[in-house]
């Protein structure tokens, strides 16, 4: 296996490659979710990929997988991640090691203040980012700020969102 320097390398020719052969249209992103069985198991599929997602016990569930909230604090991770990683390979910035650690609070039990039938989501957000590197303190600042500008997750968590629902009855 390569090591993590190797590798953005290897990351810093796909951009390249992607960049000069990309025709700037917006690629679809699709996730497909099921609703299974007794326990009400949500299995979401993603390409060719399935996760589980599971209520606790105490919540009529098996705990067969994280619930949305821990897969959230999860997607925020990997973004943070690998956006990390897009960018020092961009700026060459050398890394040895990566590590993102999230966590936010979510109580179940809580209610919005102007709405007492909206429960509150996730909050509290923050992640700490564990590198090893030879880099400069300057050039791993200047890393973390390239993350904090271009975070898809991040940012979409920042930034209000329209989301459009729609409830289709099926026979």
């Amino acid at each position: 296996m390569s090591s993590l320097r190797e590798y953005l390398s290897q990351k810093r020719d796909a951009l390249l490659k992607r960049r000069e052969s990309s025709d700037g249209a917006p690629v679809p992103l699709h996730a497909h979710v099921t609703a299974e069985g007794r326990s009400g198991v949500r299995r979401i599929r993603i390409r060719d990929f399935q996760i589980l997602s599971d209520s606790g016990p105490d919540f009529a569930g098996y705990d067969l997988g994280p619930g949305s909230p821990e897969l959230q604090a999860g997607v925020l991770g990997s973004c943070v991640t690998h956006i990390f990683l897009i960018k020092a390979a961009e700026l060459e910035v050398p890394l040895d090691s990566l590590e993102v650690d999230v966590r936010a609070e979510y109580d179940p039990r809580a209610q919005s203040p102007d709405n007492a039938d909206i429960p509150v989501y996730p909050q509290n957000f923050r992640y700490e980012v564990q590198i090893s590197s030879p880099a400069s303190d300057e050039d791993l600042a200047r890393l973390h700020a390239e993350v904090e500008r271009v975070c898809p997750i991040l940012n979409l968590l920042r930034n209000p969102q329209e989301i459009k629902g729609a409830v289709v009855r099926v026979p």
